[in-house]
């Protein structure tokens, strides 16, 4: 087998998103907002599970080792433990994880759990029901979410953890009863700062509350101390409590950006490759694939693509905010190629 490839900046392809649909049942402010117009996909423009399976096996001979699938909502997708049964198949994956808002978790979890499924995270903005459900858009009820985490772990779907967006005046009063609520029951926190994903969501730096910031209000609660990196690439900054009781993670895009170490790729439900999160437009395989190209020829257009990239949105900027001369620019809405 032949080496995986290594972008212009030296980083090799290791982890895979696949989003699965385009639709949500929120309609969250950061990502997706309520007021918007969305023209979705028609089912004729999604890939089957045949194609996505066939794509990450591909994918997975350049040296993937980690898929998630993601959305969307992954779990609005019909029959999606099949799709996962396909992928936990797949030679050479270490690592199968879903992303989801929670609310239909607790109906999928024990499934998804036996198609071979091994994590799930929960994006899980607020502790406080009025909060919730202001932040999800749509005035949906927090209890179902907490049910499908116990689902999830019952399922053996853990250690399960939870994505916590804080934004200035919508939930950053969440972070230290999320903290202390998800130490108590021994789910993993991650705090990922407020990020301009897309356009939609009319992201202001004054909007985004800083990793250092964050840590310090659950620092002051609860002492911390770092944890060394799992391995290269890991994208949180890990600290544990002090008393030994758990972890917690922020993820730092906006202030302390690691672009040098990114090595994901992205698979969108129409199957369009997007070789960074903050990308305007991706790179078509539904339709080489659909049009009979071989699993070599697919594999060679994998492998120039990733050859070929030098994205590093997150480093520029930053750089550009320092320098006061940052403009929003057109970019891919999450939703389509998943967070």
């Amino acid at each position: 087998m032949l080496p995986g490839p290594r972008d212009l900046l030296g980083r090799p392809l290791r982890d895979l998103r696949i989003s699965v649909t385009d639709r949500c049942n929120y309609r969250c402010s950061f990502c997706m907002p309520a007021g918007e117009r969305y023209r979705f996909l028609p089912r004729r423009e999604i890939l089957t599970f045949e194609e996505v399976t066939r794509l990450a096996r591909l994918f997975a001979g350049l040296g993937v080792k980690k898929i998630r699938l993601t959305g969307g909502e992954p779990l609005l997708r019909a029959e999606l433990p099949s799709l996962v049964a396909s992928l936990a198949a797949v030679d050479g994956l270490e690592d199968l994880a879903l992303t989801t808002n929670g609310q239909l978790l607790e109906q999928h979890a024990q499934a998804l759990a036996e198609a071979g499924l091994d994590r799930v995270t929960v994006s899980f903005h607020s502790l406080d029901e009025a909060v919730y459900r202001r932040v999800n858009g749509l005035d949906l009820p927090l209890e179902p979410v907490l049910r499908g985490l116990e689902a999830a772990r019952a399922a053996g779907l853990g250690p399960v953890k939870l994505n916590v967006v804080p934004i200035e005046g919508l939930n950053d009063g969440e972070i230290l009863p999320i903290a202390r609520w998800a130490r108590e029951n021994g789910y993993v926190v991650r705090f990922i700062e407020y990020m301009d994903v897309g356009t939609l969501n009319r992201w202001r730096r004054d909007d985004v509350l800083s990793a250092r910031r964050i840590l310090d209000r659950i620092d002051r609660e609860l002492p911390l101390e770092p944890l060394e990196p799992a391995h290269r690439g890991e994208v949180a900054r890990r600290y544990r409590y002090r008393d030994g009781g758990g972890e917690v993670g922020v993820i730092a895009s906006v202030t302390e950006p690691f672009c040098g170490d990114c090595n994901r790729a992205r698979l969108s439900a129409e199957g369009e490759v997007f070789t960074c999160l903050f990308s305007k437009a991706g790179h078509d395989l539904k339709g080489p694939l659909r049009a009979g190209d071989s699993d070599a020829e697919l594999i060679e257009r994998l492998r120039r693509l990733w050859q070929g990239r030098d994205d590093r949105y997150s480093e520029e900027r930053t750089a550009a905010l320092e320098a006061g001369t940052f403009r929003p620019a057109e970019k891919v809405e999450m939703f389509r190629i998943g967070g």
